[in-house]
């Protein structure tokens, strides 16, 4: 029965990972699929035989399914999820519309756009571990959407600040749900995590890897530049029910995502977390459609030394970018800008590959030729 368990979540991880580029009906609507993948996954996982292990649905999962995206932080004492956040940053770009316009459109007159991607990029990417990367990823894309670019650069530029929000957000735990679970889970014995633990330990890679983003992002704009001079400085007002809709779409994805990742604790516990860390890195490219926050629970443990700490946190940083469902901000940002899944991963994937070569040559090349 495991065996037939294993098989039919590895097929669903399959679907997952190629049904939305190759099916259109699915790529328009990624967060049902997801969503049902979920469900299935969830479901199929109930027959494992996991020791010690709960698997399948529980009250406890469901409760977590539908209160996760409600209540993910704190703000002055009142509970904040992801849905309230969309709504409320949303409702309040509706109220000051007339104003944020007027503010791009100032900037954009007195600076560059090769002066304001680049910088938009890096500041937004190291602001997120403070504001959280949710809400970094509802202000990037009014300010990208309101730039006068051409949409192929916009996807790119999006895209590319995505990378830097996930990554940035790895500065300090309030960046995102993986980063609090990481510190919660090494607050004790040997490494008494605290709120500098992650940027002592990640802070080179992760501002490295955040200006490097900035860089890229400025070829992509000089790459994708054009003598068009009937591009306008435009926010776009939306209606308030397209705001609405688009909190719950943010809130089935989040659910789909729960049940992932849930339902595929048995290929996470039985096979993912006794690979080698070498090989590990690499594997952690499955954050690409997974909970990152749901790998790190089942990965990271006070037993780990700080290298393997290090090594498996950056390659989910830099793997939740590769794909929408990777992350939050991408999903923010796909569902507010139309971005489809196709659009993303022809950026997303080549772009996350270069990086998790790059960091795997600094992480682990030394140690392997006997420098360190």
């Amino acid at each position: 029965m495991d065996g037939f368990v294993i098989l039919g979540l590895f097929v669903i991880f399959c679907a997952v990972l190629i049904l939305p580029f190759t099916i259109k009906k699915i790529e328009e609507n990624l967060e049902i699929f997801l969503f049902l993948c979920g469900v299935l996954a969830l479901t199929l996982s109930g027959f494992a035989n996991l020791p010690g292990e709960q698997t399948g649905w529980s009250i406890a999962v469901v409760i977590e399914a539908l209160t996760s995206p409600l209540n993910i932080v704190s703000v002055a004492g009142i509970p904040m999820g992801i849905v309230q956040i969309v709504l409320v940053m949303g409702m309040l770009i509706y109220c000051l519309h007339d104003h944020l316009e007027r503010a791009i459109k100032s900037v954009v007159e007195a600076y560059s756009l090769l002066l304001i991607v680049p910088l938009l990029i890096v500041i937004i990417g190291l602001v997120s571990s403070i504001i959280s990367a949710i809400l970094a990823a509802l202000i990037l894309v009014e300010i990208i959407n309101a730039l006068p670019l051409v949409k192929e650069s916009k996807i790119e530029i999006t895209v590319i600040a995505c990378f830097a929000i996930g990554i940035g957000a790895g500065l300090t735990p309030l960046g995102e749900p993986l980063t609090t679970i990481v510190v919660s889970r090494l607050s004790g014995d040997p490494y008494h995590a605290g709120f500098r633990f992650l940027a002592g330990m990640l802070g080179i890679y992760i501002v490295t890897a955040v200006i490097l983003l900035g860089i890229l992002g400025l070829f992509a704009l000089k790459r994708r530049q054009t003598d068009e001079t009937t591009l306008q400085c435009v926010v776009e007002r939306e209606e308030v029910s397209d705001i609405i809709i688009r909190a719950g779409k943010v809130y089935l994805f989040i659910m789909a995502l729960i049940f992932l990742g849930e339902g595929f604790q048995p290929l996470i516990i039985n096979y993912v977390v006794l690979i080698p860390p070498e090989a590990l890195y690499w594997v952690n490219m499955i954050s690409a459609v997974l909970d990152n926050a749901t790998l790190a629970a089942a990965e990271i443990s006070p037993a780990l030394s700080l290298n393997q700490i290090t090594s498996a946190l950056m390659a989910l940083l830099i793997s939740g970018g590769m794909l929408i469902p990777g992350n939050i901000p991408n999903i923010i940002a796909a569902t507010k800008t139309g971005i489809t899944s196709r659009e993303w991963a022809r950026l997303g994937i080549p772009l996350g590959l270069v990086l998790l070569a790059v960091f795997f040559c600094i992480l682990f090349v030394p140690s392997i030729l006997g420098f360190a």
